[in-house]
């Protein structure tokens, strides 16, 4: 990615000057030139944003290059910081039942114990549970 840049830069100052005689020893400064302009606005660039699975790479990385022309879209709506603000559910029984929403969209139908005090997390999607007591 950087050396097309470099390369792409070298060839427009080549197209823009026709009188410009290209050999070894020219070329190698303005490659030495631009490599060092872009170093340097690299190193003031800021790094990648991290996503929801905690990928962050450098900007040098190899990987960055598929942002090449468009820039990376993280959504900032982690279903972690999602699924917290959902309230723990009341229960009156000492069991919950967790189907995640039932149908195509659930999970496996699991059982949460309700005996302990506070709320019971599913494994499988996040939803809090506690037993309501009625005394």
């Amino acid at each position: 990615m950087l050396l097309c840049k470099m390369a792409a830069k070298i060839l427009a100052i080549v197209r823009s000057n026709p009188v410009l005689r290209i050999t070894p020893a020219t070329l190698s400064i303005q490659w030495n030139k631009l490599s060092s302009d872009t170093s340097k606005s690299q190193s003031s660039e800021s790094k990648d944003e991290v996503t929801h699975t905690g990928q962050a790479w450098e900007n040098d990385d190899y990987r960055m290059s598929r942002f090449e022309y468009q820039p990376k879209q993280v959504n900032p709506n982690w279903a972690i910081n999602l699924i917290a603000k959902v309230p723990p559910k009341p229960v009156d029984a000492h069991v919950a039942c967790c189907d995640g929403g039932g149908g195509p969209l659930g999970h496996p139908k699991v059982y949460i114990n309700l005996d302990q005090p506070g709320n019971h997390t599913c494994g499988y999607c996040g939803l809090r549970f506690y037993q309501d007591h009625h005394h």
